[in-house]
């Protein structure tokens, strides 16, 4: 709603010129403006400072909590291979597809992050969910952290730039330095819509919860479908595989995002980042690969721009505005013969 703007009145003669100067701000006013002014120029600062990412910032230490989960989930996904059986591939495949394509690509990236469509509440939620199951953190984490790195790609300040160092661009950068994960005030001064959610927050500070569920039922699935005497092996095989390796792939197929797309591949675009689509990447996530596109034009819900560019985490999308589901979804628009970024 745009707000009206009222026309001061014009005095009459019989105005007395002390009235009139009272409409001029005295010394006091203004200079509790200029306070006011310096106030919020310093918190900015503040916010910057607290907010420092990229390896100079880190100092070189170490997240021992998340680098030794990680280490104990790789750990996990090894023992994995000794339990194969179609069964197990099967509740791999499928929440990966929930937690990867529907939890990071449709939720987390492209709704949540940069709100390239809109879904009611309730589907808003449910998806956010999904991407707990990805062990990538909660939603505000998640959204606060790759909105900086929007922000300064490539740059100082950019969370895992390959300018970094390949390993740090890759998982260097979130085994090491402070972790921010229940921070919610900090990082809601990138995510201030999702700070004011009581669901988003509540999923931040449980985004294990979720993960554990889920990692419960599949020993429970397993020990119910594997034969008699097995029951043990079915229920430790399809945990296995259903949350420790499919986690450890989905983690490194996001990862290879923030690397491998700011390293190799294709540029339509001549963004200001170093960002490349890359096919084996957007095959790996559901789409996410087309890292160029994406950054030329973020809030597009769509990645892939052409017919061959497989994206699957949009057809998701394209799919819940199909059923009523989904609305407002962005799609980018460029000349093909001469494509430039948003706002170019």
């Amino acid at each position: 709603m745009t707000p009206t703007l009222l026309s001061p009145e014009t005095p009459t003669v019989e105005t007395h010129v002390e009235d009139r100067l009272l409409s001029f701000p005295d010394h006091s006013t203004l200079n509790a403006v200029e306070a006011a002014r310096l106030r919020a120029a310093e918190i900015a600062r503040k916010v910057r400072m607290d907010l420092r990412m990229g390896r100079e910032h880190q100092a070189g230490s170490v997240n021992w909590i998340t680098a030794i989960f990680m280490g104990l989930f790789h750990v996990g996904a090894i023992a994995a291979f000794f339990f194969f059986s179609w069964k197990n591939v099967a509740a791999a495949a499928i929440t990966y597809f929930f937690a990867i394509n529907v939890g990071i690509g449709m939720a987390y990236h492209r709704l949540l992050t940069h709100r390239g469509y809109k879904t009611p509440r309730w589907v808003e939620y449910l998806v956010t969910m999904c991407g707990t199951m990805a062990l990538e953190g909660g939603p505000i984490f998640w959204v606060a952290t790759h909105r900086v790195h929007h922000q300064n790609s490539d740059h100082e300040g950019d969370p895992h730039t390959p300018q970094d160092g390949t390993w740090w661009a890759h998982a260097g950068w979130i085994i090491s330095g402070r972790s921010l994960h229940s921070e919610t005030a900090l990082l809601g001064r990138y995510a201030p819509d999702l700070t004011r959610d009581r669901v988003h927050v509540w999923l931040s500070k449980y985004h294990w919860l979720p993960l554990t569920i889920v990692g419960f039922l599949q020993l429970g699935i397993g020990a119910a479908l594997a034969p008699t005497g097995h029951r043990i092996a079915g229920a430790v095989g399809m945990m296995l595989w259903g949350t420790f390796l499919r986690v450890c792939v989905g983690l490194h197929a996001t990862w290879l995002v923030n690397s491998a797309t700011h390293m190799f591949g294709s540029r339509r675009f001549e963004t200001k980042d170093d960002s490349r689509n890359s096919w084996w990447v957007a095959l790996l996530t559901g789409g996410e690969g087309w890292h160029n596109n994406h950054h030329a034009h973020p809030v597009s819900a769509r990645h892939g721009l052409a017919w061959y560019e497989l994206d699957i985490n949009y057809y998701g999308i394209w799919f819940l505005s199909k059923i009523g589901l989904a609305e407002k979804v962005q799609i980018a628009k460029f000349d093909p013969k001469n494509p430039k970024p948003a706002g170019a």
